[in-house]
């Protein structure tokens, strides 16, 4: 069984409830942005303004060796999927109610114990495959087809879930042998490049204090993905893990305060599903007669998108690594 005493979890609760704060409000501004841009638009501009930001920190990988990649076929995959799930992302806050996104996006943890199986060779018991049926019991209590009206954003919402969890994968099949800096960078220059170049058939004149918020959600990004690591540092992961879904209660304020949402009973009982078998999947991971690749724990938190990059490759490259880690 994990050992969740130690002074130092009330610490790490702490650091990873900040994170998630300045990760709602990063997701804020994304949805206000959107009122007025593509999120192609505001992809492109998140992704080149991280990138100097991200840049800077990667200096500090001393590691030797080219950017050129070992497994060129597995990085451009996890380009793909990385670019599909931080667009799809950005589109579904764009269009959809802060609470109705998030429990989408938590069904991340669900997929990833799916997807572990063909391409981790990971064994998943009957304890973990009830949670992933509950928890996607969840996610059609949230969507209610044939109830409710579906609209494309919750359509992007799954997709970003799939595409999130497939990035973790390759990023846990391949992390051993690739470079961090190949995997951080890669998915920012394939966001420049990709949604630089659809750029023109979206262009809204940018007006500068609008500039100023994308630069906003670049620094939130990189910033919350510190504090993450600085959460797994402190605190054991069965405590820090579970605190990603603090962000529900975010998007209940904020989609109230400043968007005039409300929230029905159903969203609310289907993210508590898909919350509490989330939950359930990290506890059991914490088990070492349970889980040999902990895909979840190893995930470190919040999926990553353009402006949060993967926290465990961030962690490497800067050697702060997780103290209870052996990733």
């Amino acid at each position: 069984m994990p050992d969740f005493g130690g002074k130092s979890n009330g610490k790490g609760a702490a650091l990873a409830l900040s994170a998630m704060a300045i990760f709602a409000t990063h997701d804020v501004i994304i949805k206000h942005l959107g009122q007025t841009y593509s999120p192609v638009q505001i992809v492109f501009f998140a992704a080149l303004l991280s990138f100097p930001l991200l840049s800077m920190i990667l200096l500090n990988d001393k590691r030797g060796g080219s950017l050129r990649p070992i497994h060129p076929g597995w990085v451009v995959a996890r380009v793909v999927f990385a670019l599909a799930a931080g667009f799809c992302a950005f589109y579904a806050f764009s269009t959809l109610p802060l609470a109705q996104v998030y429990p989408l996006l938590f069904a991340t943890p669900l997929l990833i114990t799916v997807l572990s199986i063909p391409m981790l060779g990971e064994k998943v018991g009957l304890h973990r495959w009830a949670a992933v049926i509950i928890g996607l019991i969840g996610v059609i209590i949230v969507v209610r087809p044939g109830q409710a009206t579906l609209q494309l954003g919750h359509l992007a919402a799954l997709t970003s879930a799939v595409c999130g969890s497939m990035s973790s994968i390759i990023v846990r099949k391949i992390g051993n042998e690739e470079r961090s800096v190949v995997l951080l960078l890669s998915p920012i220059l394939g966001n420049v490049i990709i949604m630089g170049a659809a750029l023109p058939a979206v262009w809204v004149p940018l007006q500068l204090p609008d500039l100023g918020f994308m630069a906003v959600i670049a620094v939130f990004g990189l910033s919350a993905s510190f504090l993450q690591i600085l959460a797994y540092r402190a605190g054991e992961a069965a405590i820090v893990a579970p605190m990603q879904y603090s962000q529900i209660l975010w998007a209940v304020l904020y989609g109230s305060l400043i968007f005039g949402e409300k929230v029905d009973v159903e969203t609310l009982i289907g993210a508590s599903v898909v919350i509490l078998s989330g939950m359930y999947i990290v506890f059991r991971e914490t088990r070492a007669d349970v889980s040999e690749h902990q895909p979840v724990l190893r995930n470190r938190g919040r999926p990553e998108t353009v402006t949060s990059p993967r926290a465990s490759l961030l962690a490497r490259v800067t050697g702060l690594r997780a103290r209870n880690s052996r990733s």
